[in-house]
């Protein structure tokens, strides 16, 4: 049976699922219990300084975007770090430490952009008895004007620098830079936190975005009396995203540090997916926003049987083996092409395939008199649009002529 622990920057956690630093994290009661549903460790919900920036929530402060009849294939949130005391809930992680030391808390922190508040968290959060710290380089609406969140993380010379005083501070204890998407090249920030002593990344954080419109008042959402803001979008949406920079992260041979890798980490094939292109770790938020901590039952056992099955026998054997099939566009083969195979019995004649051809591809699918696609092989470029579209699986393949 497959070996699902991790050892992450040396920190040992019995399944690769933490909750990452959110909602989802905000007090003790709620991570202790997540605890017992299974999920190895917890992010706590980002820790600041309350006495030099109060912190006051708006309301409502969490919109979804719909796809069809799926809900919520992405939220848009304008939450801020917590709300409650530092003393409060450090006194908290003390105590779920304690009742369960063999799951891990890692304390998330954000404070202005100056060596003493750094170094005044850090200090405090020390002998919390937390495994680790992240440094939250990535809160889209984060207190920008004092230079918090992602206003640090877009600036590599201001991330070292927090590297640097957080380490000088914290001595064995690891420290985790999590890394605003915000920005062109994420490359250039996460080489900036391991010149400033990061011992690992986490990425991504939400994506600065407007989930839409609400069309009856013509406000965007979520609408707090009468006007939004631009807030982080998180979810199954931003998932193409995330593999796109954590792929880039492990394949800079400049930064070798481990990733724990999230966005859009849903389902156990999502959670596979990151690990293959390089996440050592993975972290979930939105998903337990929409279903609950008892997903990670589902996580936990289809992602041990998906590593039976392919012959893993521990998730490290698993870190990158996809990423290392990217290469550069011009590097990739032109011919031979595949052609678009149809199974005429599988097909449930809804002309998506004849459409989409006609209308944004080759003009290579006809309809027959019974309205069955055909193929036209010498038309055909093999781009692949009718298998994606379809929805009948396994209806159409791309297939290559012996």
């Amino acid at each position: 049976m497959a070996d699902i622990s991790i050892n992450f920057c040396g920190i040992k956690s019995p399944n690769p699922f933490w909750l990452a630093s959110s909602p989802v994290t905000n007090n003790g009661e709620m991570i202790q219990r997540a605890f017992e549903a299974g999920w190895g460790g917890a992010v706590w919900k980002t820790l600041g300084l309350e006495e030099k920036t109060p912190i006051v929530n708006v309301s409502p402060r969490i919109a979804g975007m719909d796809l069809e009849d799926k809900k919520a294939v992405a939220l848009e949130n304008l939450e801020m770090i917590t709300d409650r005391s530092l003393d409060e809930n450090l006194k908290e992680i003390r105590e779920t430490k304690k009742k369960y030391p063999k799951n891990i808390i890692i304390a998330s922190l954000m404070v202005s952009n100056d060596e003493a508040s750094w170094t005044e968290i850090t200090k405090r959060v020390l002998d919390s008895g937390a495994d680790g710290l992240e440094l939250n380089f990535g809160c889209p609406h984060g207190m920008p004007e004092k230079g918090m969140g992602a206003a640090t993380g877009k600036s590599p010379s201001n991330v070292e620098k927090v590297c640097a005083w957080v380490k000088k501070v914290s001595g064995k204890l690891p420290v985790i830079a999590k890394l605003t998407p915000n920005i062109t090249d994420m490359r250039e920030p996460a080489l900036a936190a391991k010149n400033g002593g990061a011992d690992a990344l986490a990425a991504i954080n939400t994506v600065q975005a407007v989930i839409g419109v609400d069309l009856n008042t013509l406000i965007p959402r979520p609408t707090v009396n009468g006007k939004s803001a631009l807030g982080g979008m998180s979810g199954p949406a931003v998932k193409p995203i995330a593999l796109r920079f954590i792929t880039e992260l492990y394949l800079d041979k400049r930064i070798g540090l481990p990733i724990s890798g999230m966005g859009g980490i849903t389902t156990w094939q999502d959670a596979a997916e990151f690990l293959l292109m390089g996440a050592s770790g993975l972290q979930v938020c939105t998903a337990v926003m929409h279903y609950g901590y008892r997903i990670v039952e589902d996580l936990n056992d289809g992602l041990s049987n998906f590593m039976d099955e392919k012959g893993f026998k521990t998730i490290q054997e698993m870190v990158g083996v996809s990423a290392q099939k990217i290469s550069s566009h011009a590097a990739l083969a032109r011919e031979p092409r595949p052609i678009s195979k149809i199974e005429r019995e599988l097909c449930a004649k809804c002309d998506l395939c004849y459409l989409g051809c006609s209308d944004g591809g080759h003009q290579a699918i006809t309809l027959d008199k019974e309205r069955i696609p055909t193929v036209d092989e010498e038309k055909c470029v093999g781009c692949g649009l009718c298998a994606t579209i379809c929805p009948v699986e396994n209806c159409v393949t791309m297939a290559y002529n012996k």
